[in-house]
């Protein structure tokens, strides 16, 4: 509290400012004081949205999107274009801004966010959908908690060949290139994420934390693992780009670990595909998820 006093006095003495106490509100996000930390959540927002759209009347939707279910957009006589996009325009663009705090609807919101300018009626349909599960958890916000043991973890993840138009693969969102193999899309991923390790690494430093490493980085590929531990590459790993092998690298010097996760205790399978209501709850608390409103003590 020293510290931050300091910092106030010395804004202070360069600009005209005033102390308005603790964060509560910012830019549509709710700071709440949760006692054991603060939860972000955008629960107005969410009532807005829903009440704009009639929706508070529909029954709640238990997942954002159907489990398995790939979202394309073939035109058909039962399932043809929108003739006005400004209404599913305009739907996508509040979702978009919403999953600052709800990442549970960031697989779905990408998905559909790539129809803006041609998008099928049912893709309105499924826009809704989204709005019927929010109905569900309008509290539910990102929970940072607070802890005496500081560490870094991230997760890796990617669903080979997602796209029904590009075949290209997503790693919580569209990757640029079609991959040959689910094992190069994995490793794509991973290097993918090895980068922003090291910029939040970087971010660290500059807060005189360096304390983090090696950074756990879990996977659920043992044929990925295995490229990153094993100084031999194999005939069928020939075709990725040199470049991405500085995940290898990295690795060897101690900044990242590989380590092996179940594929249901996989967090990134949330930014990845649609899941089934039990295993999106599940994601949901490991992803640190939780009702603002309903955090016992």
């Amino acid at each position: 509290m020293h510290e931050t006093e300091k910092f106030k006095s010395f804004l202070k003495s360069k600009f005209m400012i005033k102390d308005l106490g603790k964060l509560k509100y910012f830019l549509g996000i709710e700071v709440i004081d949760t006692g054991k930390g603060v939860c972000l959540n955008q629960r107005k927002y969410v009532l807005d949205l829903l009440s704009d759209y009639g929706i508070p009347a529909c029954k709640p939707a238990k997942t954002p999107l159907q489990s398995k279910l790939v979202v394309s957009n073939e035109a058909t006589i039962d399932d043809p274009l929108l003739d006005n996009i400004n209404d599913y325009q305009k739907i996508m663009g509040k979702l978009i801004y919403l999953t600052n705090t709800r990442p549970d609807i960031s697989y779905v919101v990408h998905c559909l966010s790539q129809f803006m300018h041609y998008p099928l009626k049912s893709r309105l349909k499924t826009a809704f959908k989204i709005l019927r599960y929010l109905k569900g958890s309008p509290g539910l916000g990102i929970h940072i908690t607070k802890g005496s043991c500081m560490t870094l973890k991230a997760y890796s993840d990617a669903d080979w060949t997602k796209c029904v138009v590009t075949r290209n693969s997503v790693t919580g969102k569209k990757q640029n290139t079609p991959s040959k193999s689910s094992t190069e899309v994995e490793y794509r991923a991973l290097a993918s994420v090895t980068n922003k390790v090291i910029w939040v690494l970087k971010k660290l430093k500059d807060l005189d934390c360096e304390f983090f490493l090696p950074v756990s980085l879990y996977c659920d590929s043992n044929s990925t693992i295995q490229i990153v531990v094993n100084p031999v590459f194999h005939k069928r790993t020939r075709h990725l780009e040199i470049d991405l092998h500085f995940v290898r690298k990295k690795n060897l010097s101690g900044v990242i670990k590989t380590v092996k996760v179940n594929t249901a205790n996989q967090i990134a399978n949330i930014l990845t595909k649609g899941l089934d209501t039990l295993q999106h709850k599940v994601l949901d608390e490991k992803l640190g998820m939780n009702d603002a409103y309903h955090i016992s003590d």
